[in-house]
């Protein structure tokens, strides 16, 4: 017997906000399951209850998906000192020729490569101190002072 307030469409919803979030935070379907076992013992957001799918969605939420919006506000982005340090390394590339387009697509798009994770808004902190050192590592390679 279903119970009230837990039609199907607001499962399927649910479910698919966490694939969303799944891709978000690059988590591989590995790493994905492993979460689901150590969380709710369950391999699959199927079998999650919906008080389950609700949690699962709150911790997803506080490693770093954003479910309402494709693009992050503009005032999160310049805020955010580990995106802003990401950019300006992005930019001393481009000066020094090493990168042909300075753009925030370019930048999104390197992140992506790196991380999985579509936006510099919705990188975790360990994932954007990854293309930090990727990004002065590069700048290394090239004997270019990292400003």
């Amino acid at each position: 017997m279903r119970k009230p307030g837990m039609s199907p469409q607001a499962r399927r919803g649910m479910i698919a906000k966490i694939k969303i979030g799944q891709k978000q935070l690059g988590m591989t379907d590995d790493a994905y399951r492993d979460m689901l076992a150590d969380r709710y013992d369950k391999d699959s957001a199927a079998k999650l209850s919906y008080r389950e799918l609700v949690d699962l969605v709150a911790h997803m939420e506080a490693l770093g998906a954003q479910f309402t919006s494709k693009q992050a506000p503009k005032s999160q982005q310049i805020r955010d000192p580990q995106s802003r340090l990401i950019r300006s390394l992005w930019l001393q590339l481009h000066e020094a020729g090493l990168v042909r387009d300075p753009s925030e697509a370019a930048i999104a798009a390197y992140v992506k490569r790196q991380t999985g994770v579509e936006s510099l808004a919705w990188l975790s902190s360990p994932q954007a101190s990854s293309v930090i050192e990727s990004l002065k590592q590069w700048l290394a390679r090239a004997d270019q002072p990292v400003v």
